[in-house]
């Protein structure tokens, strides 16, 4: 499981090198190949290709192809690619979504359960204190984190 935040940066060529916290996760599961998309092209989200294809399963389960399935496929296909993790644990980002996210700096790597998200730190910062939650924000999650389950 993924979670908090490391500062990286991105190599001239494209590549993030995978911080070391999230590196030994990836490693613990044998996981070498990865699906880098997004949703928004704002930011990237890096997949274990096996956490993808759980997604991949679900969407194809889907009796009927709703416009809202076929948008984000869309989407997640145009800025898509699957990656393989190169023996310094770094992965390429796709050229359309580092130029659409604006990732050719310092960036932040956020752990996101089971993908990572990756955004151009200042950028993130920006929208971060222009989006602070909210009252109507903390009541819906503490709702959210008071179900049983």
């Amino acid at each position: 499981m993924f979670r908090g935040n490391h500062t990286a940066k991105i190599d001239e060529k494209g590549r993030l090198k995978l911080p070391s916290a999230f590196k030994q996760l990836v490693d613990a599961a044998n996981v070498t190949q990865f699906y880098i998309t997004s949703s928004n092209g704002s930011s990237a989200e890096i997949w274990p290709l096996p956490e993808w294809e759980k997604r991949e399963a679900v969407l194809a389960d889907s009796s009927n192809m709703d416009d809202a399935v076929e948008k984000y496929l869309n989407v997640t296909s145009y800025y898509g690619q699957q990656v393989e993790m190169d023996n310094q644990a770094r992965v390429l980002l796709p050229n359309i979504l580092r130029a659409a996210a604006k990732l050719d700096a310092e960036v932040t790597v956020f752990g996101k359960l089971t993908y990572l998200e990756v955004h151009n730190r200042e950028v993130f910062e920006q929208s971060l204190e222009a989006n602070k939650m909210t009252a109507e924000d903390r009541k819906i999650m503490a709702s959210i984190l008071s179900r049983k389950s």
